[in-house]
């Protein structure tokens, strides 16, 4: 399984009534009958789908299989390797250290240091579930989702990639679902919005919600408020070194 923790060990007491892994049993059998490989994946992989299409077996058991045929062709090894992706880590696009006050592992994302001149989409798109399994990997035990800071600070045109955002989105919608706690988006450029307005129709509903511009007079308040002075950043005027 490539969600990091083995969450397997966890009972099913840590959340969730009977009827909810009821369900879970149901898509379970559903999609084992298509796909062996779901076989593969635990309850709490399940329940995730099943709770990002509201308990709809049919839609839910059909996610999963997208999931599973996409898993094949994206990880054919179980996983993204380092070296597979160096050049991308290389641009530092990203950093992932400290919790949230939820427990959530953080990730710091630079959106000026992208430039979708320089980048290959099949490339990009490996990276980003490279990232997404990484952060999933630092999930504390009875913590299923991960938090984020989209930080906008120099982005220009050369930065904005309506391909490229779109298709990450869709990587973590389709194939992390309930993954995503909250991103708070910083230093929004003006020009941003014109970007955002076109990536918007693609972000389903809930994801929607889990979106937060943060005002500059705000930020100060915001970030201390949703992750401890130990756990944020030195530039954001906090103690953490990434």
């Amino acid at each position: 399984m490539d969600f990091g923790t083995d969450e397997r060990q966890h009972s099913h007491g840590d959340g969730g009534d009977a009827a909810e892994w009821k369900k879970v049993v149901e898509l379970r059998a559903v999609a084992e009958a298509q796909d062996p490989a779901a076989k593969e994946e635990d309850d709490f992989v399940l329940r995730r789908f099943l709770r990002a299409r509201d308990y709809n077996i049919g839609k839910a058991s059909m996610m999963l299989l997208q999931y599973l045929a996409w898993k094949r062709v994206a990880k054919p090894h179980g996983s993204i390797s380092d070296e597979e992706v160096r050049g991308e880590i290389a641009k530092k696009r990203v950093d992932m250290q400290g919790f949230d006050c939820l427990g959530r592992p953080m990730a710091y994302i630079y959106g000026a240091r992208h430039f979708p001149a320089r980048r290959d989409l099949d490339g990009f798109k490996r990276y980003v579930a490279y990232v997404l399994d990484k952060i999933c990997t630092r999930l504390p035990v009875g913590q299923e989702k991960f938090a984020a800071v989209i930080d906008l600070k120099g982005w220009g045109y050369a930065n904005c990639d309506i391909r490229g955002y779109v298709a990450a989105l869709d990587i973590m919608q389709s194939y992390y679902p309930e993954r995503l706690g909250r991103v708070f988006l910083i230093h929004v450029p003006y020009m941003f919005m014109a970007a955002w307005k076109m990536v918007y129709p693609f972000i389903d509903e809930k994801t929607k919600k889990k979106f937060v511009f943060v005002a500059d007079r705000d930020l100060d308040a915001t970030l201390r408020d949703a992750i401890d002075e130990s756990q944020l950043p030195e530039e954001y005027g906090s103690k953490l070194k990434l």
